[in-house]
């Protein structure tokens, strides 16, 4: 049986065809959806909202590939499901779609981080470190949320309005043992602590070790609902740890919180090909 020649051809002057409908307006509308779905999945990533994502997306190829072959009963089942499914997704991922309008409200979704210069950032930084090296040595607890993009101010409201300027002799004398702001958390914006004393919500996540405390369960909590980052000094061993996204990473050293702080004071501004390069990264 003679091949057909004609089949590649045709593909290729349909694939011209659609290339010659593409205009201005099209490029600007793929450009700004990618944006968007980018700006999702890196709200996404490294939070148990990602194995959602990944087991819907499961359901939705499964629900393809069983409507294709016609197996009605499966297809049937799946189309229930998925309906339930779209139903509860507002309560699953409601960190998420909080997180997202505030990003929104705020005018920050697609917008750069406001950040400190070089100097400034590297002050701030280093007394930080300074302070919580000091609290470590001497075991006392500590809390210090670290506003990010998303503001902070309904967190800073439950506790004791200050507004100074970030030294590590200021960070300790708020941290004084049995004194009124010793047990809340100090919020920081820039190189400033706006409140201290502050509540914060503690993790409905069961899966925690049980070494972990109620500060360390506050911290996680706030980071799971904003994108913060809690830096943590346990009263019981003088361990620091660090919550972002709804994770805790501990036993960090003066070197290690400094390189964890550092971009989030003076984080870099990515543009188009950055964007692209941390895509590829992380693929």
């Amino acid at each position: 049986m003679p091949l057909d020649l004609s089949l590649p051809f045709e593909f290729h002057g349909m694939f011209r065809g659609l290339l010659s409908t593409i205009g201005p307006i099209d490029v600007l509308d793929i450009f700004v959806v990618a944006a968007i779905l980018y700006k999702a999945y890196e709200m996404l990533q490294d939070t148990r909202a990602i194995t959602l994502v990944k087991g819907i997306l499961v359901l939705l190829a499964i629900a393809v590939i069983s409507s294709f072959l016609q197996l009605h009963a499966i297809s049937w089942l799946l189309q229930k499901a998925i309906t339930l499914l779209f139903v509860a997704l507002p309560i699953v991922f409601q960190p998420e779609l909080r997180r997202a309008l505030e990003h929104l409200g705020q005018g920050k979704f697609l917008g750069a981080v406001v950040s400190l210069d070089d100097d400034e950032a590297r002050s701030v930084v280093h007394e930080l470190v300074k302070a919580v090296r000091v609290l470590a040595a001497n075991k006392t607890g500590a809390l210090l949320v670290i506003e990010r993009n998303m503001g902070l101010n309904d967190v800073s409201a439950t506790g004791i309005q200050i507004d100074g300027l970030i030294t590590a002799d200021f960070l300790l004398n708020v941290f004084i043992p049995n004194t009124p702001l010793h047990d809340g958390a100090a919020v920081i914006r820039g190189k400033r602590l706006i409140a201290a004393g502050c509540l914060l919500p503690l993790t409905e996540n069961r899966s925690l070790s049980t070494e972990l405390g109620t500060r360390h369960r506050a911290a996680i909590g706030l980071s799971e609902q904003c994108d913060a980052l809690i830096v943590v000094v346990s009263e019981e061993t003088g361990t620091i740890s660090v919550a972002e996204n709804g994770r805790i990473m501990r036993h960090l050293n003066a070197d290690s919180l400094r390189n964890v702080l550092r971009p989030v004071f003076n984080p870099p501004q990515a543009g188009i090909r950055d964007m692209v390069k941390n895509w590829r990264r992380k693929e």
